[in-house]
This record gives structure tokens, C-alpha cells and sequence, in this order.
């Protein structure tokens, strides 16, 4: 689907206090320019997978080990198996 031009390809991002334009294939470049979102995402993500890993591996899920160690979803994926697959065996 062409729109026309490449502006259809801005995605419009408010991080308080700053405001950025941001090109969808630069993200590398917004984790640059804004280096404190990188430890506030690992402080986020870290707790999530690492519970998310345990328990899969308790619950001998292989499967799911594998998915939730190289999968990242900035612990999407983490919160869905520990609210809703690890509650259904339990």
C-alpha cells in the first residue's frame, strides 16, 4: 500500500518532556536519544520473565520456556502465561 509519500511512515510519539518524531525503523535511535527509557524497560521486563521463566519451568512447560526465553514482548507474552496458563493447571 503506497500512500503517497514517506510521511505515512511517522509515527507521532509524546515522551513528557520531550516530543519526537520517530520513523518506524528507528527505534535504535530513540533508545539513544532518550538512554533512561533503556533501564526503566530492563527494570520492567526483568522481574516479569524471570517469575514467567520459573514457573514454566516448574510446571515443566517446555515449550513455553523456550517461547518466553527468546520471544520479547517487553513482558507481554510474560503476563499472559503467568495470569492465564499457569491458572489454568493450578
Amino acid at each position: 500500500m503506497n500512500y503517497g509519500s514517506d510521511k505515512s511512515k511517522i509515527i507521532f510519539i509524546y515522551f513528557y518532556p520531550f516530543c519526537c518524531i520517530i520513523d518506524v525503523m528507528n527505534i535504535g535511535q530513540i533508545l539513544i536519544m532518550n538512554l533512561w527509557i533503556l533501564p526503566l524497560l530492563i527494570l520492567w521486563v526483568l522481574p516479569w520473565k524471570g517469575y514467567a521463566l520459573w514457573r514454566s519451568a516448574r510446571n515443566n512447560h517446555q515449550k513455553w520456556f523456550i517461547i518466553l526465553l527468546v520471544v520479547n514482548t517487553f513482558a507481554i507474552l510474560d503476563i499472559i502465561y503467568i495470569f492465564l496458563v499457569d491458572k489454568k493447571k493450578k
